[in-house]
């Protein structure tokens, strides 16, 4: 009897809640926590047991979670929290959250196809290796769309998928849904080295493209494209720029604004002002008009004086109330509050009900023209950002005023990016300076020859 408490002791110990034993030459650890039976695997070293044994019990005697429990789930359930967490907590744009739930689903398709581990604890780096050549095999709709013609995904869209797929994984370690020890399973994959081999170039207007697709627009279509390439604005800016507060033709400032209570954010969430050039602010005097509120840029169909919009003449004040009592309106009739998609739906029909462009729209004039000037593969408007920036790094522009008037962060945590450092922190950048720096690199630009074409010509027409 003495024989076998003595043998007892030299197999198992016992500290606060956490017992431990020897099976063979491995350690284990057995206790309880929220009803749950645990019996880690440690190892075969007993220094190491006991210090794992003081530390669990350490975690429950001060309530909080012991290293060893989790709770594994099933990653499509794992797809849902991740997509609630930035929906209700980081509250990221809808548009965002779409495009995480089309790349992550992905991942949800190959499991149910392939068979593979279904659940976080289950899932590793071999699994996440055979998801990449799944992707190499299967084809979709670049815009999504079901009836366009599908096409294999691209080295940029893959690797997307995979950092969206690693970040959700990031978030189940954090929120404890795999072991202690396990990696990250897309992680290991080391997604920076994957090369981009087959990305689709962005092209560019050269001088002569560019004056020939100003002078292909017509009187509608040219403020607007004219003012996306001298200021480099997002498509989505320009059309939710509203008079007054965001066009100043006295001083010949534009200014980017956030207008959450409408439904619409910048991008980068990052507001910025942008001066204007001489001809481009008289090509906008001439478009505004004398209106002194509304879209800075109305539909094609306002262009006549007849044809005003349904509210016409509201300020962004007056347009949120609005907003309001629609959603008011709304809840009345479903007997239920709205919910965050809902909302965003009614906010694009004040800004439809106000005259205001969809960025659609843009897109499909920028498609015609291109193609009337014999470049058919220019489709983007954005590409008229990219020329901005170009024209920007071709004035030798100073770096810091150059990530203001495009809009990218300038904050020290993200300096680095963008060749700023700290320098970020401690520049501010005077409105002339701006001013100065982007006319003497806006001068030789094709756009402002063209401006002042079309301004004598409208005046000829007048008188």
């Amino acid at each position: 009897m003495k024989q076998s408490s003595k043998q007892n002791r030299k197999t198992s110990f016992r500290i606060g809640k956490v017992r431990g034993d020897l099976r063979g030459k491995i350690w284990y650890l057995t206790y309880h926590e929220n009803g749950k039976r645990l019996r880690p695997k440690i190892g075969p070293d007993k220094e190491q047991a006991r210090q794992m044994a003081a530390r669990i019990t350490s975690q429950l005697e001060s309530h909080t979670h012991s290293v060893f429990n989790f709770e594994p789930v099933q990653i499509d359930d794992l797809q849902t929290r991740w997509l609630n967490h930035h929906e209700q907590v980081l509250r990221s744009s809808l548009q965002t959250i779409r495009r995480y739930r089309a790349a992550t689903t992905h991942l949800i398709n190959f499991i149910a196809q392939k068979g593979v581990a279904s659940k976080t604890s289950l899932f590793q780096v071999g699994h996440a290796e055979e998801f990449v050549h799944y992707l190499r095999t299967i084809k979709v709709a670049p815009n999504g769309h079901e009836n366009s013609q599908k096409r294999p995904l691209l080295d940029k869209g893959i690797k997307y998928i995979l950092q969206c797929c690693r970040s959700m994984f990031g978030y189940a370690i954090k929120r404890r849904h795999l072991s202690p020890y396990a990696e990250n399973p897309f992680s290991c994959l080391d997604l920076d080295r994957i090369p981009i081999e087959n990305a689709k170039a962005v092209s560019i207007f050269s001088p002569d493209q560019e004056k020939a697709f100003l002078e292909a627009c017509d009187d509608w279509q040219f403020p607007i494209f004219l003012t996306l390439m001298l200021t480099g604005l997002r498509p989505g800016e320009l059309t939710h720029l509203l008079l007054p507060d965001d066009l100043d033709l006295k001083t010949g400032m534009l200014f980017v604004r956030n207008k959450p209570h409408l439904g619409w954010q910048v991008k980068t969430r990052n507001e910025r002002e942008i001066p204007l050039i001489d001809e481009l602010r008289d090509v906008l005097k001439i478009t505004v008009g004398d209106r002194l509120t509304g879209p800075v840029f109305l539909q094609r169909r306002y262009l006549s004086a007849s044809a005003t919009p349904e509210l016409n003449g509201q300020t962004e004040k007056q347009l949120e109330e609005l907003l309001q009592q629609r959603v008011v309106q709304e809840e009345a009739d479903s007997g239920k509050a709205i919910n965050r998609s809902q909302w965003m739906k009614l906010s694009r029909t004040i800004w439809r009900d106000s005259g205001a462009l969809k960025t659609d729209r843009i897109r499909t004039e920028f498609i015609k023209l291109t193609k009337q000037i014999n470049l058919p593969q220019l489709t983007a408007p954005k590409s008229l950002r990219h020329l901005f920036a170009t024209c920007l790094q071709d004035g030798n522009v100073d770096p810091l005023i150059r990530s203001e008037l495009m809009g990218h962060s300038t904050s020290a945590t993200n300096g680095a990016s963008h060749g700023l450092g700290m320098t970020a922190t401690y520049t501010h950048s005077r409105p002339e300076t701006k001013r100065k720096q982007l006319i003497n690199a806006l001068i030789p630009r094709a756009g402002k020859k063209v401006a002042e074409d079309w301004l004598k010509g409208l005046n000829r027409k007048r008188f």
